[in-house]
């Protein structure tokens, strides 16, 4: 089973933890489209009894055996053997093809706007894969096969794990064994210490690895919303250690995880702790420019930072790299985007506000009903039917590896999701300015997923059109996290490059982009050191005379 383990572990992390359920996909608006479904149906009953009637034909086809439904090849639920080849099998299968099909017509016909079609879709895509054969023990071939092969075994193991998940999860099937990890020793090992803290943040100054060092130093800003050490994540995957390969002066901001008691901190906190963190690495590094870099919803909170310092006249900054992060957010980047609504997000807001936290559970468990094949029924499958443990996988250990969201800093990423700032300009203050990227005018470097459906790329092809300066815009060959932890050596990177215009759409920015093979680490890199002043003697220790080591890394927030 280590291959059917494998592919479960990279496809789940291909759907890691990010800014989508934050926005707050309520059960309210779940509800709604299901009405919308019934209501069709009501209104409409010659429209869907003729669609009734054709499931009625094809299901005599599936009875005969002159059925052409049949599953497509990349649908890993329908690999085993006993799909094509036992008839029982088959035809359960094509009946249920049939029937998410002819429902999928049925709406794809009904009168009703787009916007609630898209919604009806989505609720009927998640109803309809509940209902798959592969779901069940005796409809799942693979299950049936391991339940004989283990004389019972398997079932009693699945019920264990499913026993286990009552009693210590967090309401969805374990998406990962835990325990051959733990941060700070196999994972997050990169050599370094804290050399600042404050209530909000840590910040870890990692030890050169080179005999030379460039003057200007990179600091990373995480998102809140994961532990840091994504970048850090084994030291064949560590985007950190990579970078001190080239001699970049490297420090990370470790954000504390925080609880109810700090339930009013909104992002001004943040960038406050930010600003204070900048000003540490600055004399630390006697440095009087730093460069940043943020993923994700990190990238949001370096969009805010960067927008306010250029209002105040402050210039600290000398280049900013944004990762999979998407500042200017619509509806139809992704088929979540449907089932956001002004209630939804306010009903969000005061679900937060009233806990005093967006909890990291809560984010898991809605993340993972927006993707329920991939981080749902296959963990069924795998967990319960099959009586397997879930994989071991060091994405999936980060990804559950949950923080919290104060409710503050909740509210202002939903005020941001509706007002879009960067994308409108002038319209948002932020400490008494008004957020303009376009006054940014350092140079920015922006990198995208070709296949990540969370910060698409024709999204984070948008912040080209955004920031002031010089952009350069690269597109790893993966998805969401699996772009960014992509290192030189590895046979399968590959990156988009277009060394022309960002004048136009991103269509045609791809059209003429050029596939490379290799990692986008080290364009980056070359990017980052131009950028990054001239080179000087490493510094033989950590910190200085104020800001002394305060712990190893990865420092003690992350423990949080």
């Amino acid at each position: 089973m280590a291959r059917s383990k494998k592919s479960i572990g990279e496809r789940a992390a291909e759907t890691t933890t990010a800014f989508s359920p934050i926005v707050g996909v309520h059960r309210s608006e779940l509800v709604k489209s299901l009405g919308v479904v019934i209501k069709q149906a009501a209104m409409n009953p010659a429209s869907f009894g003729q669609h009734f009637l054709n499931y009625g034909k094809d299901m005599v086809d599936i009875v005969k055996g002159d059925s052409e439904y049949a599953p497509h090849a990349k649908d890993r639920r329908f690999q085993d053997k006993a799909w094509a080849f036992n008839p029982l099998y088959r035809r359960g299968m094509q009946s249920w093809m049939a029937m998410k099909e002819n429902l999928n017509n049925w709406l794809s016909e009904a009168e009703i706007d787009e916007l609630d079609r898209a919604r009806a879709h989505f609720i009927l895509e998640v109803v309809t894969d509940t209902l798959a054969p592969t779901n069940t023990l005796i409809g799942n071939p693979a299950a049936m096969k391991r339940l004989y092969e283990t004389g019972g075994m398997s079932i009693v193991a699945g019920l264990k794990n499913a026993y286990n998940d009552m009693v210590n999860g967090i309401g969805i099937p374990s998406q990962v064994d835990a325990r051959p990890f733990k941060v700070g020793e196999n994972l997050a090992t990169t050599p370094g210490s804290v050399v600042f803290r404050n209530e909000v943040l840590e910040v870890i100054q990692y030890t050169p690895s080179t005999e030379q060092v460039h003057e200007i130093p990179l600091m990373v800003i995480p998102p809140q919303i994961n532990k840091f050490y994504a970048s850090d994540l084994t030291p064949d995957k560590s985007l950190f250690r990579f970078l001190l390969s080239q001699g970049i002066q490297l420090f990370a901001i470790s954000w504390r995880n925080p609880g109810v008691e700090q339930a009013d901190w909104h992002l001004e906190t943040y960038i406050d702790a930010v600003v204070e963190a900048m000003d540490a690495v600055m004399k630390v590094t006697r440095s009087k420019k730093v460069n940043v870099s943020g993923a994700c919803s990190g990238g949001i909170t370096v969009a805010t930072l960067l927008s306010h310092l250029a209002a105040i006249g402050d210039d600290r900054v000398n280049s900013s790299t944004f990762q999979v992060c998407v500042l200017d957010p619509r509806q139809e980047d992704s088929e979540v985007g449907a089932l956001v609504s002004e209630e939804t997000l306010e009903l969000a807001r005061a679900r937060s506000a009233q806990k005093g936290i967006l909890s990291g559970d809560d984010l898991s468990r809605t993340f993972a009903w927006m993707r329920p094949n991939d981080l749902i029924w296959n963990y069924v499958v795998n967990n319960y039917l099959l009586g397997d443990a879930p994989p071991a996988f060091d994405i999936l250990f980060w990804n559950n590896d949950t923080t919290n969201l104060p409710a503050g800093l909740h509210s202002d990423f939903l005020d941001s999701y509706m007002t879009a700032p960067f994308a409108n300009p002038g319209t948002v203050d932020f400490k008494d300015k008004k957020l303009d990227l376009g006054k940014v005018d350092h140079d920015s470097f922006i990198v995208a997923g070709v296949t990540d459906h969370i910060t698409p790329w024709r999204a984070c092809y948008r912040t080209t059109k955004i920031l002031g300066g010089n952009n350069e815009f690269i597109v790893s060959n993966s998805g969401h996290i699996q772009s960014l932890l992509n290192p030189p050596g590895n046979p399968k990177a590959k990156y988009f490059y277009n060394p022309g215009s960002l004048d136009g759409t991103a269509d045609e920015w791809m059209t003429s982009a050029e596939l490379r093979d290799g990692s986008w680490w080290t364009p980056w890199a070359g990017w980052l050191k131009e950028r990054s002043g001239k080179e000087k003697a490493a510094p033989n220790r950590l910190g200085n005379t104020k800001y002394k080591p305060l712990a190893d890394a990865p420092g003690e927030y992350v423990f949080g």
